[in-house]
């Protein structure tokens, strides 16, 4: 085998080599820029308007900027915005300048600095400059809003489906120029399936993963790459799963647990559940039960706060791998439990009241009466101990005359909260025919 042409593979990688040069060569992101949207029509005429472009690692958001700036056949400048300083910018507006246009592509521009910002805005304004920012965290929470209101277009995309990632592996196989058809390569169709659907719709992982395959089934006395479906799996191991616990899509995990438990799914809150413990922030993944177990169990089972909060000791104390156990119990249980946020609903319609003033006075006869003097005051005077009557309830005035008849809980009839609900009645009723 010509040593050479591996060596080629080492210059570039192949996930770079294989970008496409022309939005007509895209995977995927069809909702993005397909034939049929106002994007992909835009830059067919010729005009590149400034986005901002967010989604997870390797699913095509530099792709996206080299082929807009392929098809419109104009310069193109990328930096990242963690390592580049003003003059960067400076050069990139003196290109532009010269050029008569320029479409600039700031990787992780969430984190531009004001002062590369208050350069280069007013030349995107004057549309000099077409802006493409890419980020991985969501927009509307880390982009700094005055680069937001100056991108007319801010669309996220979509991790690539597997038959993306599969037609990207075949074009690489087969591409003699940029990827790997100078090659022989023997691969089985299982092993691009395999390939295809552990890199979870991230290209950049599949390419290098491929590229990986490659260059380790390379034999000096063939000229036939054989790849092996073991080594393949060796490959694949843990590619393509990318969790960071400061960004958005840890975020939107533990939402989608929350949103799934409150739901009752069982099966979709365990594989946010998976995913999460993937991640490895136990802290968080407790945090959140716990809110659940409160916010949207609740009243209705009781009993499920005490477990939770056990589970999570239990997790604490565990670690990973065993911590899975205690979560997997606490997180059906959770699901399978009956739902209210009654309680907590009923904090926040009293809290409102407090925050607008409509407070009233404290009854006399509840105020403190531990102190000399206080009867003088009238403080405890006329106060009726519950326990010393039958039931262990006597009817009296607790709330403020403002808010004497103001009811802030109105129990549902969910599990355990249809006992409270009949308590609650019997004792509107009691107070009732004690006005009267």
């Amino acid at each position: 085998m010509n040593h050479l042409l591996f060596e080629s593979l080492i210059e570039a990688p192949l996930s770079y080599r294989m970008r496409p040069r022309h939005i007509e060569e895209i995977l995927g992101q069809q909702h993005i820029i397909g034939k049929d949207t106002a994007l992909y029509k835009m830059i067919m005429n010729g005009h590149v308007p400034s986005i901002l472009l967010y989604g997870e690692p390797g699913i095509g958001k530099t792709s996206i900027a080299t082929a807009i700036a392929g098809t419109v056949d104009m310069p193109f400048i990328s930096i990242n915005a963690t390592t580049a300083g003003k003059k960067d910018i400076e050069d990139a507006v003196s290109t532009a300048k010269a050029e008569g246009k320029l479409i600039l592509f700031i990787d992780e521009v969430h984190r531009f600095n004001k002062a590369q910002q208050d350069y280069l805005l007013p030349h995107v304004e004057r549309g000099l400059v077409s802006l493409i920012g890419a980020t991985t965290e969501n927009p509307f929470h880390d982009v700094n809003p005055a680069i937001r209101s100056r991108c007319g277009q801010i669309k996220e995309l979509r991790p690539l489906t597997k038959e993306d990632i599969k037609e990207l592996i075949l074009r690489a196989l087969s591409d003699s120029e940029r990827g790997l058809g100078h090659l022989q390569i023997s691969i089985t169709e299982e092993a691009i399936d395999l390939i295809s659907s552990s890199t979870k719709g991230d290209a950049r992982s599949a390419m290098n993963v491929l590229e990986d395959v490659v260059l380790a089934s390379k034999t000096r006395d063939s000229d036939v790459v054989e790849v092996d479906i073991e080594l393949v799996k060796e490959c694949v191991e843990n590619k393509g799963f990318s969790h960071d616990k400061d960004g958005d899509l840890h975020y939107s995990l533990l939402s989608c647990l929350q949103k799934s438990i409150r739901g009752s799914d069982v099966n979709a809150a365990l594989h946010y559940l998976a995913r999460l413990i993937e991640g490895g922030d136990l802290v968080s993944i407790c945090r959140r039960l716990t809110v659940i177990a409160y916010e949207d169990i609740s009243i209705a089972a009781p009993e499920v706060g005490v477990h939770t909060v056990a589970a999570c000791q239990a997790v604490e104390r565990l670690g990973l791998p065993e911590a899975r156990i205690p979560l997997a119990n606490v997180v059906i249980e959770q699901c399978l439990s009956p739902k209210t946020n009654s309680a907590y609903k009923s904090l926040d319609k009293a809290i409102e009241d407090i925050r607008k003033g409509n407070i009233g006075e404290i009854p006399d006869h509840l105020r403190d009466a531990h102190y000399s003097g206080a009867k003088v005051l009238g403080h405890g005077v006329g106060y009726q101990y519950p326990h010393d009557y039958p039931n262990g309830w006597v009817n009296q005035q607790y709330l403020p005359d403002l808010l004497k008849n103001r009811k802030y809980f109105k129990p549902k009839q969910n599990g355990q909260e249809k006992y409270f609900s009949k308590v609650y009645d019997r004792l509107e009723q009691l107070q009732k025919e004690g006005e009267k």
